[in-house]
């Protein structure tokens, strides 16, 4: 099953995804990275990352991105 199928397909899939952005925001404020600063290193604009952090995104390629920018594995934030 892939990454996206599970966020699309699974019942409770909204709160899935603000989950998955919940995940990405406590994984950037580890890091010590800001909104803009991680703009930067993954090449998404704040606004994409906004809406990941805010769940209304959850473009796996846009995810890949953010994990290898923050280096940690990509189901960190499953």
């Amino acid at each position: 099953m892939s990454f996206k199928k599970d966020l699309t397909k699974a019942p409770g899939a909204s709160l899935s995804r603000v989950k998955i952005g919940a995940a990405i925001k406590r994984s950037r404020e580890t890091a010590g990275y800001s909104v803009d600063d991680l703009s930067v290193t993954t090449g998404l604009t704040e606004i994409e990352i906004s809406k990941i952090e805010l769940g209304a995104d959850t473009d796996p390629a846009k995810l890949q991105r953010i994990a290898a920018a923050l280096q940690v594995s990509p189901q960190t934030f499953t």
